[in-house]
Formats: C-alpha cells, structure tokens, sequence
C-alpha cells in the first residue's frame, strides 16, 4: 500500500472542513491509496498530477516514488487547478 505524504497547509484545511465533507474526503484518500491511478491525469502545466472527484470538489495529488502519494490541494473545482499552477509555480522560483 501507498503512504500518504500531506502538507500542513492541506492538513489543516482538512482539519477545518465540514464534518460531511471531512467524512467524504478521508473515504477519498483511503480509494486513492489503494487505487492510485483512480484520478484523472491532468495535463499541460498540471502534468504528472492527478484529479480525484469528491462532490464538487477536486482532490490534487501526484504518485511519488517509493510507493508515496503526494497531497498537492483540495479545493472546489472552480478554482483549484488554476490556485495548484499558482502553487506550482511559484515552488519553482
């Protein structure tokens, strides 16, 4: 099985969520631990990411090797891949 690798940032925001979609979240994480390649593969600048739906919400994650799951975001689907590119490319500057 894959070990989940999650910033504080998406830990804490995790922490603050809704009770329900909190539920739904953590029942996410658990599918794309067994089944990583379960999201959607994003491309263009989002590339070597992936996209899991949970409601309207988008959980983006990138496998890692050795057998490690990278949280990048979670957000709702209106903005998180365009906060993600942001995210992404200031961590290259």
């Amino acid at each position: 099985m894959y070990k989940l690798v999650v910033p504080k940032d998406v830990k804490e925001l995790i922490r603050t969520m809704h009770p329900s979609l909190k539920k739904k979240v953590k029942a996410s994480l658990k599918i794309i631990l067994f089944e990583p390649f379960s999201g959607k593969a994003l491309m263009d600048e989002l590339s070597g990411s992936r996209s899991f739906r949970v409601s309207s919400f988008r959980i983006i994650y990138r496998i890692k090797e050795p057998e490690q799951i990278e949280l990048v975001a979670i957000g709702p689907r209106e903005r998180i891949y365009e906060e993600t590119f942001r995210m992404i490319q200031k961590k290259i500057e």
